[in-house]
């Protein structure tokens, strides 16, 4: 933490603590508990009970069944006027915090929409990632919403996972740097971030919140890293999991939230349950037998503030009934209170409505949306189909449900159950028919019209469905194929819309039928996850892995198609030939026999770090310099092509001689580097003495003996140069 940072840690604790003083139990309680109400139409007013410390923020709520949604005008003054309720109707005037959710949006209601977070990691770009955050921001914090349960740096290891389209992937480098990244940009803006879920929040099979058996070791290895680098750029909050570790679950779980967040992170900001997680103490883990026991086990274990629910009588019960100690509230009450004074919310509590339209979807969010989507398309196959000459088309065929969708996804896209709507945000199918006009005639064909329309055109198009996010796991990873597939509200999933899309279309079937058809065609992936692509992947000569790029994906997705763009995005996860290689992920430690199959290989369709462009790169006078315990490598790096384009330099560590075990590879520095046809550039990846540092047998971090190579490339199994080096007490040495 910087110099400034503590003085105004410092100088918002005394405060906090000079208010705590004066508080009575009742307002005490208030702080840590909150309210969620859905409808927030009609008598609302009288219904909302206005001394909670947090609320969920009434925008979210307030474009259900409207037939034009609610402009960021009304949401403020909406907020607005929830606080000024609040803060007359309490003692000593607190200010509530709103909150809501922002994972590539400001989902209070129609903000700009930007990839999902796993496309944004395609980017490999901590400074664009910032920047999506900082617009984010920016559009919540213009109408009152200061605290956002975003992002999520859970590590994904397991694809299955329905989750994993709001992650940043399976590495542990690009993880926290990009959640750092994003929690810079919202806290810069006034909105507390609030990395989500504290800790592994999915287990076996990819199953959401399931019991995690992951060891210490693991834990602090590869799933707190990212947490801590959340903390380390400044992030207030985080959300504990429904999960449990070493068997107590997370909500109530000390030896994270007091011995290794607070203990060992000096971490001074609070806690927030996920949504009735404190209630599944009793009803989920049976850890309790009431509501009372399990508030009174959360909030002395760490956890801060209940959510979503009022539970001020619950928590008043457990304090009449001994189970927890008004001292024991205090220093719970203390960190919230700190929090909001450091935020500035007693000062500047309200928000101007006129300044929040100005700001929201403006042009400057909207150009940024396009270059993240642009960054985040990748491309994963081309044998000589891709880039388009646009003058050489004159008859388009599209195919596939996805292309008449804008593509967002379905999961923390839009407000409460209604769909996300934006002003020049078009589909697949219209940004296609916008970049013609009048010059070529697209057709949209149904599957049966393959063989009819599908020779008949110069390229075609076909655009894959899936229906992923939170409460839709997978035990398989193809694509679905005549069915309908649904994403259930379940415990925990309170705000995330029962969503149902019914797929008409046998995808595999058609895909391969297509590619029959005409051989001139590209599958363009809309998806969150890894798909098995077995079944047809041989059969195409294009391949687009698109994610769900935002609100102006579409666009930027025609570009890319017709070379207007070069792609440049970079696979964040690794992609599994089929779900029986499941878990598979680059970073693994050695195996003592081998890793195929008898029936496979056991190499991915695609690695980790893949992604190709319309032109070709090369490395060259690469050089290693070892000084003061850091380590440079230098190279350069040449466009040996005829197109403009961005690379993405990598730089793997694989160490030996250890003490313990260590990862096959692990991704330690990376650079992304635009050339022009042509041009080259010296580049340097440094490397902190950090780098080369692990947890020895007795679980002390240090620079500890051991050899290390050091992989130059481009995608973690594309090595173009090595270099050796060792440590030996604590000096790192050039080999």
């Amino acid at each position: 933490m910087k110099q400034n940072e503590k003085a105004e840690q410092k100088e918002a604790t005394q405060k906090a603590l000079d208010l705590l003083r004066q508080l009575s139990l009742d307002e005490k309680i208030r702080q840590v508990t909150a309210d969620m109400l859905f409808d927030v139409d009609g008598d609302y007013d009288t219904r909302r009970d206005p001394l909670c410390g947090s609320y969920r923020n009434p925008g979210h709520f307030m474009h259900y069944q409207r037939e034009t949604p609610a402009s960021p005008a009304e949401v403020a003054e909406k907020i607005n006027n929830d606080m000024r309720r609040s803060i007359e109707a309490q003692p000593h005037h607190i200010p509530p915090l709103e909150n809501g959710e922002a994972l590539h949006s400001a989902q209070w209601g129609m903000g700009t929409n930007f990839p999902q977070p796993i496309g944004l990691a395609s980017s490999f770009d901590p400074a664009l990632t910032e920047r999506v955050a900082d617009a984010i921001g920016k559009e919540c914090a213009a109408v009152g919403v200061r605290q956002v349960f975003a992002p999520v740096v859970n590590l994904v290891r397991d694809c299955r996972w329905g989750r994993t389209v709001e992650t940043f992937g399976e590495d542990v480098k690009l993880m926290s740097d990009l959640g750092a990244a994003m929690c810079r940009g919202f806290e810069q803006n006034g909105v507390i971030a609030t990395p989500k879920h504290f800790a592994d929040n999915y287990s076996y099979g990819g199953r959401d919140s399931n019991y995690a058996e992951t060891s210490e070791r693991t834990m602090r290895e590869t799933i707190l890293p990212p947490f801590k680098a959340c903390f380390d750029a400044g992030a207030q909050s985080v959300m504990a999991g429904y999960n449990g570790w070493e068997g107590v679950p997370c909500s109530a779980n000390a030896h994270l939230l007091t011995d290794i967040l607070r203990g060992d992170w000096g971490f001074r900001g609070f806690v927030v349950s996920d949504y009735c997680g404190v209630e599944g103490l009793r009803t989920a883990h049976r850890l309790t037998d009431s509501d009372a026991k399990a508030a009174a086990l959360a909030l002395k274990a760490g956890l801060d503030v209940i959510l979503p629910f009022n539970w001020f009588d619950t928590v008043k019960e457990a304090v009449e009934r001994g189970y927890l100690t008004e001292a024991e509230l205090d220093k719970n009450v203390l960190r919230v209170l700190a929090a909001k004074f450091r935020l500035g919310l007693f000062e500047a509590p309200y928000r101007d409505g006129a300044a929040a339209n100005a700001l929201v979807r403006c042009e400057k969010h909207r150009s940024l949306a396009l270059e993240a989507a642009r960054e985040s398309i990748v491309l994963l196959k081309n044998e000589g189909v891709l880039p388009l000459k646009k003058s050489a088309i004159k008859r388009i065929g599209v195919f596939g449900q996805s292309a008449k969708l804008i593509p967002i996804g379905t999961n923390y896209s839009g407000p409460y159950r209604a769909p996300w709507q934006g002003e020049d945000a078009p589909t697949p199918l219209e940004a296609l028919q916008e970049f013609f006009g009048a010059d070529a005639e697209l057709f949209f064909g149904e599957s049966e019209e393959i063989e009819r329309l599908a020779p008949t055109c110069d390229v075609n198009f076909y655009f894959t469905t899936i229906l992923e996010g939170e409460g839709s796991d997978r035990s398989d990873l193809r694509l679905p194929s005549v069915a309908v597939h649904r994403s259930e509200e379940r415990d925990g999933g309170l705000i995330v819309d029962s969503a149902r899309q019914e797929v008409t279309d046998d995808q595999e079937a058609s895909i391969r039928r297509l590619c029959s058809a005409n051989a001139n065609t590209v599958v363009i992936l809309m998806n969150g996850a890894p798909i098995d692509m077995s079944a047809w992947i041989d059969a195409t000569n294009a391949v687009v892995e698109a994610w769900y790029p935002g609100e102006q994906g579409a666009r930027a997705l025609t570009e890319i198609l017709f070379g207007e763009t070069n792609p440049s995005g970079k696979l964040p996860i690794t992609v599994p030939k089929s779900v029986g290689q499941l878990p598979l992920f680059y970073a693994h430690k050695p195996s003592g026999r081998g890793y195929a199959y008898c029936d496979n290989d056991g190499k991915p369709q695609f690695p980790f770090g893949f992604g190709l462009s319309y032109t070709t790169f090369a490395i060259a006078d690469a050089a290693l310099c070892v000084a003061q315990n850091e380590a440079e490598i230098t190279f350069t790096l040449i466009n040996t092509g005829s197109a403009d384009g961005a690379e993405v330099a990598q730089l793997y560590l694989a160490s030996h001689d250890c003490s313990v075990v260590r990862p096959v590879k692990e991704l330690k520095a990376y650079r992304r580097v635009f050339l022009k046809a042509g041009e080259s550039k010296r580049v340097s990846l440094h490397l902190s003495a950090d780098t080369f540092c692990y947890y020895d047998a007795a679980m002390q971090f240090g620079l500890h003996d051991g050899g290390h190579t050091l992989l130059l490339g481009t995608s973690s199994e594309e090595i173009l140069a090595s270099f050796e080096l060792s440590v030996r007490n604590g000096q790192l040495l050039n080999s």
